[in-house]
């Protein structure tokens, strides 16, 4: 076992600190919704109907107000631009619903309310602004059978359910988190289709489709499980083999678990890393440009350079603890970064900038940079 460090950087706002820069959000709600278009654009979500967006880099917040929405709590934001972002809400049955704009706010259109009494939307996700996939709790089928729901749109406008009979039986007690708009993975781009979604709860398992949905597989993995506070929180996948799983159990967050683990063939089995002690975490990104670059990398090498560039291929990875981000490149221990103690602030979510590096937000309107 290799024990963790407790390395812990302050937070401030000089650029040439390594640690995260506080940006400052204009808004007190509790945000789990973050999606960082370009270092320039991102845009973040959370509770009362509110999201946040920047054009300027983080240098200035505007928050706002989806119209006839203060009761919702808008768990997961995908965003593709300055003007143009969907907007899922988490809730009981027609609290569930899926909001777009085209005009950066000025106009909502409502696209989709959940009419099941027992739905309730977990996360939602995109392979480009016309396709994405939107993941439900389990409800009871036609026969009884608990199915989790999965809607698609391939316009960007229509959702359509994943008939129940397509998807494998969901466990009594298993469920999907949304926690912070990670329980489902998929590689961006418009040519992989691949899904794969994360549970907790009575089960740690993940569910894989090759085919958008056509059909599935289950996993079983050897995360923590058992309460309804405790399971896999977040997936992410670099590509269409190598993933990673973080979780653990909310009411425990001090908890070693096992609470992370990778994957090297599409999900199917899952390694526990040498890694103690860890935690509760609620969310996991790749780094999008160390990813990208050591991909470009591996595409250009001829066969036998491939078998050893696999092998040392870079990743860099952002893991979301309570009042902390593990900043890990394996095989290196993590460094842990975090607020000054006298700031307090904690976080919910990440969304990885194209660029690299990432932006984490989080309860009161927490919201930093991490380069």
């Amino acid at each position: 076992m290799r024990y963790l460090p407790l390395l812990l950087l302050v937070v401030g706002p000089a650029l040439g600190q390594s640690g995260p820069r506080v940006q400052f959000s204009n808004t007190t709600e509790n945000l789990r919704g973050v999606s960082a278009v370009s270092r320039q654009v991102a845009w973040a979500s959370g509770t009362h109907g509110t999201y946040v967006r920047t054009i300027d880099g983080g240098r200035t917040w505007t928050p706002a107000q989806v119209p006839d929405a203060v009761t919702l709590d808008f768990r997961a934001v995908a965003a593709f631009s300055t003007d143009e972002a969907f907007l899922m809400s988490a809730g009981p049955g027609e609290q569930s619903r899926i909001y777009h704009t085209s005009d950066a706010g000025k106009h909502w259109q409502l696209q989709f309310s959940n009419t099941n009494p027992k739905g309730f939307f977990d996360s939602m996700v995109f392979w480009d602004s016309k396709h994405g996939i939107v993941l439900g709790d389990p409800i009871p089928d036609e026969s009884g059978k608990l199915k989790f729901e999965v809607l698609l749109t391939d316009d960007g406008q229509n959702w359509r359910p994943v008939p129940p009979a397509q998807m494998p039986d969901a466990r009594e007690g298993e469920g999907a988190f949304a926690a912070s708009n990670t329980s489902i993975a998929l590689v961006r781009g418009g040519s992989d289709s691949n899904i794969w979604f994360a549970t907790g709860g009575k089960a740690a398992c993940v569910f894989h489709s090759g085919d958008r949905g056509q059909s599935w597989q289950v996993y079983e993995t050897p995360m923590v499980h058992g309460p309804d506070s405790a399971g896999i929180f977040s997936i992410a996948f670099r590509d269409a083999t190598h993933g990673v799983i973080v979780g653990g159990d909310y009411e425990r967050p001090k908890e070693d678990g096992p609470n992370l683990a990778y994957t090297a063939d599409g999900g199917k089995t899952w390694t526990l890393p040498p890694l103690h002690p860890l935690a509760y975490f609620s969310a996991v990104a790749y780094d999008r440009r160390v990813n990208e670059a050591a991909a470009r990398e591996n595409s250009s090498a001829g066969s036998e350079k491939k078998a050893r560039v696999k092998a040392i291929t870079p990743e860099r990875m952002f893991i979301v603890g309570e009042d902390f981000v593990f900043d890990l490149r394996p095989p290196n221990n993590p460094r842990r970064i975090g607020a000054k103690k006298k700031m307090r602030m904690r976080f919910n979510a990440v969304s990885a900038y194209p660029e690299g590096g990432a932006l984490v937000v989080g309860p009161k309107g927490a919201m930093a940079f991490v380069p």
